[in-house]
């Protein structure tokens, strides 16, 4: 999934650099044993990793360095500049990570360095339960069971998961892989082999269908218990399912799943030609381009009068409409499907739209029913503190079906972000392990159409009022939403740097360094 950068800039191995060239925080992008390496002077030392992010080989020059890490610009991973170690997600693998000398003034890439673990991982953990159990193998759970093993605990580890598939790429299940631009073997995170090499226990195709939080136990579908020490609940989320009279009808998908995409693939080729789409949300927006790359004839239903509006606003939701009908899609806003039937969706209106296949986007639902049953507290979803742990010590809950206290929103939340769902995975095992480090990230997401990609980070709501900066139809603009004149989150078409300060300020809790960025 990761991507070389194209060799540019100075060759740091024969030539260097002038040291007075290098300034405090700032990247360098050069090359260096035939690869793209940054140079970044951080006091009297300075570092060098490779430039391409190993996620989707994002520059990482083009990102922003924060003490002693990169961030990425397309998805905000984050490595450090001393180990070229993944510190945050979507990224998981390093970077490579070289030797530098200084001679006559110049800087100088002189080897490459042994891989290393993150610097944090060296320390061995604050406490080792007796084991660790997973329950939910999709971005949370996938990252808390390698994050356990990263920061050195031995002790058995299990990921249980009702998916038969390894933790997957779930976002390119509406992108690059729909559209048929991103092969299969893309899209698991890991092979069975890494988890086997971790020492992690793989229960795959399996259900917990009960918790016993006094004896430490779960009860398995068709039999069986496991035994836990702490347990980290990564349940996620179920698409919902609309009650249209007809919906049960074989040729209507959700999307959720692996599974799910491969059937929607299945349906629409071999002659297939139109799709309905039944919601202009993000995922359905993303299904109806990714259809549209194949060529199928694409209609999106949805009751709002723009797509994304009460989202992004009136501005960027015309321009996100113009953008789709000038790729072909058909919007039929205002309206809703009041039945399928017979190979065509009737709406509300009296419109019926044929179709070979109906794509179904109208949200998820918290999987919140074992830990409901567990005894343990749910407002939304399953309620945790700042660390991530539930009301029953010991449990923890991370990713879609946690609702936990977000700093910068100033309340509770409940995301269903998928790199909110890694990091939220990554603390929470931290914290099993004793690290007692409160969840601070914001919430973060990216959206792709066609070749427009959309950044959010923080979190508005319907009642945050709405600030547009520059000209969406130019593809440089930012939405500012505000809760009375504090900023909550920031929304960025083409300005991606201004995305990841933003963030990074968000987390700090830096509203004046927010104001200051919006004004440029």
């Amino acid at each position: 999934m990761s991507g070389q950068a194209e060799l540019s800039g100075p060759d740091l191995e024969k030539d260097g650099i002038p040291a007075t060239d290098l300034v405090e925080g700032k990247a360098v992008l050069g090359h260096a044993l035939g690869e793209a390496a940054l140079l970044v002077r951080r006091g009297a030392d300075v570092r060098a990793i490779g430039a391409s992010c190993t996620h989707y080989g994002g520059s990482l020059a083009e990102g922003i360095v924060v003490g002693d890490e990169v961030r990425c610009p397309l998805h905000h991973a984050c490595f450090d500049l001393r180990t070229g170690a993944a510190i945050a997600a979507p990224a998981l693998n390093p970077v490579a990570c070289y030797q530098v000398s200084q001679r006559d003034g110049r800087v100088f890439i002189t080897g490459k360095r042994e891989p290393m673990v993150s610097l944090v991982s060296l320390r061995k953990p604050a406490t080792a339960p007796a084991s660790v159990v997973v329950v939910g193998a999709g971005a949370a759970g996938g990252c808390a069971v390698e994050t356990l093993r990263a920061e050195g605990y031995e002790g058995p580890v299990t990921l249980v998961g009702r998916d038969e598939s390894v933790p997957y790429d779930r976002p390119n299940l509406s992108k690059d892989y729909l559209a048929g631009q991103a092969p299969e073997e893309w899209i698991p995170l890991r092979d069975r082999d890494f988890y086997a090499g971790k020492r992690i226990d793989l229960r795959l195709g399996q259900e917990v269908v009960s918790i016993d939080t006094a004896a430490r136990t779960l009860a398995l579908k068709g039999g069986g218990t496991l035994s836990y020490g702490a347990l980290v609940l990564a349940t996620g989320a179920s698409p919902s399912k609309p009650p249209i009279p007809g919906v049960d009808d074989p040729r209507v998908h959700l999307l959720r799943t692996l599974a799910d995409s491969r059937a929607i693939i299945a349906g629409v080729t071999g002659g297939a030609r139109k799709v309905v789409v039944v919601g202009a949300s993000f995922i359905g927006l993303e299904v109806a381009a990714a259809l549209r790359t194949r060529g199928l004839e694409v209609d999106v239903v949805a009751p709002e009068e723009r797509p994304l509006e009460r989202v992004l606003g009136a501005a960027v939701g015309d321009f996100i409409r113009a953008l789709h009908e000038s790729h072909g899609v058909r919007f039929h806003l205002g309206d809703k499907p009041a039945r399928i039937d017979d190979g065509e969706v009737v709406l509300a209106s009296g419109g019926r739209l044929p179709f070979d296949r109906v794509v179904l986007g109208v949200g998820v639902r918290p999987e919140v029913k074992l830990a409901e049953q567990a005894g343990l507290s749910i407002d939304d979803g399953i309620v945790v503190d700042e660390l991530l742990e539930t009301s029953a010590p010991g449990v923890f809950a991370c990713g879609d079906v946690a609702t936990y206290p977000d700093r910068a929103a100033g309340k509770r939340l409940r995301v269903e972000h998928w790199v909110h769902a890694q990091r939220q995975g990554q603390v929470a095992a931290q914290n099993v392990l004793g690290a007692r480090r409160a969840y601070a990230y914001p919430p973060f997401f990216w959206s792709q159409h066609y070749d427009v990609r959309i950044a959010y980070v923080g979190r508005g709501d319907k009642e945050s009022a709405i600030q547009l900066i520059g000209d969406p139809a130019a593809r440089d603009c930012a939405v500012i939403f505000r809760e009375g004149s504090v900023v909550r989150a920031v929304a960025t078409i083409g300005r991606d740097v201004l995305s990841l300060e933003v963030e990074d300020a968000l987390e700090r809790g830096d509203a004046k360094r927010i104001e200051r960025l919006i004004a440029g």
